[in-house]
């Protein structure tokens, strides 16, 4: 049952004031792994190809889009914080180029946009919607014939209803409280890694920046505010996107179904249409 009062943006968590403060932070090197991310995703470049980027944050990923070669460029988000964010990096680093970014929801995309686009991208968005399944379906309408639809969803693990709780909590709590939260999960993460015995909490932070082109501060805040959340499964994403017409085309998933003590990751998907 949909909650319609989760679906604007009085609801959700402030994404793009943290994104605003990540922003701030973005080197060459952010830009490289954030391209080296993309790449791997779509296979090869996106020379001459059209990118929608739904729910563009910072504006890192529309980024390297235009740098992957795409022929225009058009970001969306629901936060207008971040879209004053992504224009902000995108004038910086890629003045003339082809882009746009715009305040617009996906719900309301299907109506708003000119055309259809060969690579429709949204990582680690559209759980956060308060309908991840119309949200779903509504940027698939957006994938031109055979074109592309990249994504990324939170994979369910038995404790999504824990952390529901804690982020519908966590979102409107003071900062004070905010910050109490993060030094206890901080704590927690680094407690794991020495029980694991496999590195520090410093050499996973240099991991982790190198790995995604983020930062653990700011990802550690995103994750326990981020609400609405959804959570989904690999099974229910493939059974869903043949529904809507697509055929999977590569997915890096983890098909067991985890605890999710610290919290849960993201599966990526890459599907075309048929």
């Amino acid at each position: 049952m949909i909650d319609p009062s989760l679906l604007g943006r009085a609801s959700h968590f402030d994404f793009g004031k943290n994104w605003s403060s990540y922003a701030r932070l973005v080197t060459d090197a952010h830009v490289e792994e954030a391209v080296r991310a993309l790449r791997h995703l779509s296979g090869d470049d996106l020379r001459n190809r059209s990118f929608l980027d739904i729910g563009c944050g910072s504006g890192l990923h529309a980024l390297a889009a235009l740098r992957l070669g795409a022929r225009e460029v058009l970001g969306v988000d629901l936060d207008a914080d971040s879209v004053a964010t992504a224009q902000e990096v995108l004038r910086t680093r890629a003045p003339g180029a082809p882009w746009r970014i715009e305040n617009v929801s996906v719900f309301d995309l299907p109506g708003r946009c000119p055309g259809l686009f060969d690579v429709v991208y949204s990582w680690g968005v559209l759980h956060h919607t308060g309908d991840m399944y119309g949200a779903l379906r509504a940027a698939s309408t957006l994938v031109a014939p055979q074109g592309r639809f990249i994504f990324a969803l939170y994979r369910r693990t038995r404790l999504c209803w824990l952390w529901k709780r804690e982020k519908r909590w966590y979102a409107t709590a003071t900062p004070a409280a905010q910050a109490r939260a993060r030094a206890i999960y901080v704590w927690l993460f680094r407690s794991a890694l020495a029980l694991a015995k496999r590195r520090t909490l410093g050499q996973h932070k240099d991991q982790y920046t190198q790995r995604r082109g983020m930062d653990f501060t700011h990802d550690v805040h995103d994750w326990l505010g981020g609400w609405p959340y959804e959570s989904i499964t690999p099974a229910q994403t493939e059974q869903f996107m043949n529904q809507l017409g697509f055929s999977r085309v590569r997915a890096v998933t983890r098909d067991r179904v985890e605890l999710g003590l610290l919290g849960s990751g993201c599966d990526e998907y890459v599907y075309a249409r048929r």
